[in-house]
């Protein structure tokens, strides 16, 4: 049986891609330690430059434990994604030889293919291999995107948005159900976008997905703006379970100016998507990232967002400091600001936010709510971490649960019995 021993460095979706490759490879057994391996496998990441950096970094301690060990018993090392995708192999492969095969984004349809021919295994076959635990799974509805924001190297990284198959994607879905997980979590670049290559929207795939026996959440995340329209909404709305009424919305600024020059493909009044939200979903959690620090934003503009983001109460949010990137417009822009006004701002916006947190997690207090258990926690016995509806995994808050029923993959009815800035606390 092949030993893999595999990182995923960046978002969801390079986690899926790692999964799949992974789970098509045949039976494996994962082992915690590269020197215990047959195959070293790195899925990176290139979005940002603190990205490439922990990127390059992973490699080059990977390269150092692998020296370790004589010639004729070093695993197989193969480094994929993003970083081969924005740098090119040719490059990458002269400046580390240890690394026995490079996969690049273009390329992610044969990466399986090409393993198994360089590993002397057999055809690869279709499957997944998570690596979430029990309750949870990512499923990737497309590649690349459609919008040329700014800021982002991505369309010239993973290319322009493609749909996946929608029954490939049905077939992958009712077979992660199967194996006992509960809540689907879409994603794409922008998980609006799924089918307009192809004469569809996201109706198309969600029918299918909302009537998957045994599916207790179906959850989207990287919602764009534009793409969140009312037939799309009042469809959402007339679902009902398993669909989540949890919206992550990335809008990145509010101020009409900012948004213009970072090119985002709704430049006019971000209000107008949070209330159309609200009209369908008064209930809804949302959650959006917000960038500070863009090239030009004044004080006046980050004033504006502030401002925004009060009225808005949004129940996660994540802030960024602008960084240049190599290749994209922005880093060539007049009015690139200092790095210590983008942190004190990126800290400021986010101290507003933990308030707004933690006021709405306090209402959550005294409630009788389903907690999906994610696994158990190692600061005592029994504890498990688990998240409410409104919980996003990794990127949100969670819920400390405890009590009879509670295990990894459960879900169970808890009383929230405290709160916290981020955090709940719930006994079944």
């Amino acid at each position: 049986m092949l030993r893999i021993y595999s990182q995923s460095l960046g978002c969801a979706k390079t986690r899926v891609d790692t999964e799949r490759l992974l789970g098509s490879l045949g039976p494996v057994l994962t082992v915690d330690d590269p020197l215990e391996a047959d195959l070293v496998f790195l899925n990176t990441c290139a979005f940002i430059s603190p990205a490439v950096q922990e990127s390059v970094q992973t490699i080059l301690e990977l390269v150092d434990d692998l020296s370790e060990m004589p010639k004729g018993r070093r695993p197989f090392f193969a480094v994929a994604g993003c970083l081969p995708g924005r740098y090119g192999i040719g490059d990458l492969s002269s400046e580390v030889p240890e690394v026995d095969l490079w996969l690049h984004t273009d390329d992610i349809d044969s990466w399986a293919e090409q393993l198994c021919k360089a590993l002397k295994l057999e055809k690869p076959a279709p499957g997944r291999l998570l690596s979430t635990g029990p309750s949870y799974a990512w499923l990737k509805i497309g590649e690349g995107c459609r919008h040329n924001c700014s800021f982002c190297a991505i369309p010239s990284i993973r290319g322009q948005y493609t749909s996946e198959s929608p029954e490939k994607l049905v077939t992958e879905a009712s077979s992660l159900i199967a194996d006992g997980v509960k809540e689907l979590i879409l994603v794409a670049q922008d998980v609006t976008a799924y089918g307009t290559d192809f004469g569809k929207d996201p109706r198309f795939l969600l029918e299918k997905l909302l009537q998957l026996d045994g599916l207790e959440r179906l959850r989207l995340l990287y919602l764009y703006p534009g793409g969140l329209s009312n037939d799309l909404l009042k469809f959402l709305s007339e679902a009902g379970k398993p669909f989540v009424p949890y919206f992550d919305m990335p809008l990145q600024h509010a101020h009409p100016d900012i948004l213009r020059k970072m090119g985002r493909p709704f430049s006019g009044n971000p209000q107008e998507a949070v209330d159309r939200i609200r009209k369908w979903f008064p209930e809804a959690a949302l959650r959006t990232t917000m960038m500070v620090g863009f090239p030009g934003e004044t004080d006046e503009h980050f004033r504006t967002l502030m401002d925004f983001v009060e009225k808005n109460r949004f129940h996660h949010m994540g802030v960024f400091a602008y960084q240049p990137e190599d290749g994209t417009e922005a880093a060539e822009m007049d009015g690139q600001l200092e790095d210590g006004i983008k942190e004190w701002r990126k800290d400021t916006l986010m101290e507003l936010q933990s308030g707004i947190s933690e006021d709405i997690l306090s209402q959550y207090e005294g409630q009788r709510l389903d907690i999906l258990v994610d696994e158990a926690s190692d600061e005592w016995p029994g504890l498990h971490t688990g998240r409410a509806w409104f919980q996003a995994p990794e990127v949100d808050g969670i819920t400390y649960v405890s009590g009879p029923g509670v295990e990894a993959g459960a879900m169970v009815e808890a009383d929230i019995t405290e709160t916290r800035e981020y955090d709940l606390i719930a006994l079944a």
